[in-house]
């Protein structure tokens, strides 16, 4: 069985994006795949979030997850920094990562756009980081929009340098997956590159919509 890897950063309430790019493919999976979904809070420092506001997005994150169909009957749900060999692995593979390609990173420039003021390294190397993420697991399959589409391909090129270097197989290659025909990004509301959290965009009130249905078939005798 082919193993799913997949995350969504606690830096908000999920939107259309999250949920067209990530979710609805989450719940399709964990019916065929061995998954492993998480929330991605270390991947959220680099917004540098205050410590109340990271727990609170990190347990809604959770909610949303459970509120759209996820099973942990069915896939493993964790939170990123829970598990401390995925920052091990991430210092390790930043040694087989290159500044120039780094760099090229659609979006990393984005983001120096976007917050000139706050281009932190962590921003640089999150390609990096995501790539432990799938790495760690084995992942072959990973659920995302078409923006996480380049780095998918920077994590296939940091697995086959490693396995290169060190003459090994260990690291599989991992590939986006998508029930449709093409991955989605969903633009954001300002018409300005893609709809995300902490942009202000609009949420999904996937919790509420889950209630809702909840309490209608709580009525069904």
């Amino acid at each position: 069985m082919e193993t799913v890897v997949s995350g969504i950063r606690s830096t908000g309430k999920l939107h259309l994006g999250n949920y067209y790019g990530a979710l609805s493919n989450f719940v399709k999976m964990q019916d065929e795949y061995k998954c492993f979904f998480f929330i991605a809070d270390l991947h959220s420092l680099t917004t540098h979030p205050t410590p109340q506001d990271l727990q609170s997005t990190v347990r809604n994150v959770v909610v949303e997850y459970l509120a759209a169909g996820l099973d942990p009957e069915k896939s493993t749900i964790y939170i990123q920094s829970d598990v401390p060999e995925v920052a091990e692995l991430y210092l390790y593979m930043n040694m087989n990562a290159y500044l120039g390609e780094l760099e090229r990173s659609t979006s990393f420039k984005d983001k120096v756009r976007a917050n000139p003021n706050n281009v932190n390294a962590g921003l640089l190397t999150y390609p990096v980081l995501m790539a432990c993420d799938i790495l760690i697991h084995h992942g072959t399959k990973v659920p995302v929009g078409k923006d996480q589409e380049q780095h998918l391909e920077m994590t296939r090129t940091f697995a086959n340098r490693f396995n290169h270097l060190y003459k090994t197989d260990y690291f599989k290659e991992a590939f986006a997956f998508s029930y449709s025909d093409n991955l989605v990004k969903v633009p954001g509301l300002s018409g300005q590159g893609k709809m995300g959290k902490s942009n202000g965009d609009a949420t999904v009130s996937i919790c509420r919509t889950a209630q809702k249905l909840y309490a209608r078939k709580s009525c069904v005798p």
